[in-house]
């Protein structure tokens, strides 16, 4: 929790449509919130779009080294239990946003997704545990 909400850093969701088709988005409003959920705020895009098609997605946090293997980070898989594009879980997280960055970054977020996490791998793993994976 401490690395994935460790400022500042961005990092990439992944997203994929029902068809397959892939999106792949730089986000930097991704919150651990415990060791099983994740928040992230979203516009009215195209991540949004392929989450309510598919619930599936990974976020990834890449932090360069040296060399390839000197990298650094992780990829959390995840899965939308929620999508809220209004109430209270989206009024909260706007409110956040607006006194961390500020209001017009707060007016472009149109819902708040909330992940449970199911698997969590470094960032370079040369296919080790890939057999164990979803």
């Amino acid at each position: 929790m401490d690395y994935f909400n460790r400022q500042p850093r961005i990092g990439v969701l992944v997203t994929s449509s029902r068809e397959g088709r892939v999106d792949c988005a730089v986000i930097g409003s991704a919150r651990m919130l415990n060791e099983e959920t994740v928040v992230v705020a979203l516009g009215k895009n195209r991540s949004l779009a392929y989450l309510e098609e598919n619930p599936h997605a990974v976020y990834a946090i890449l932090e360069p080294g040296k060399g390839i293997m000197d990298w650094k980070g992780i990829r959390v898989y995840l899965r939308a239990k929620e999508i809220a594009t209004s109430g209270m879980p989206l009024e909260e997280y706007k409110k956040q946003i607006a006194n961390a960055i500020g209001e017009e970054a707060a007016k472009m977020i149109h819902a708040v997704v909330t992940f449970g996490v199911y698997e969590v791998r470094p960032i370079v793993d040369m296919g080790q545990g890939w057999e164990k994976s979803i």
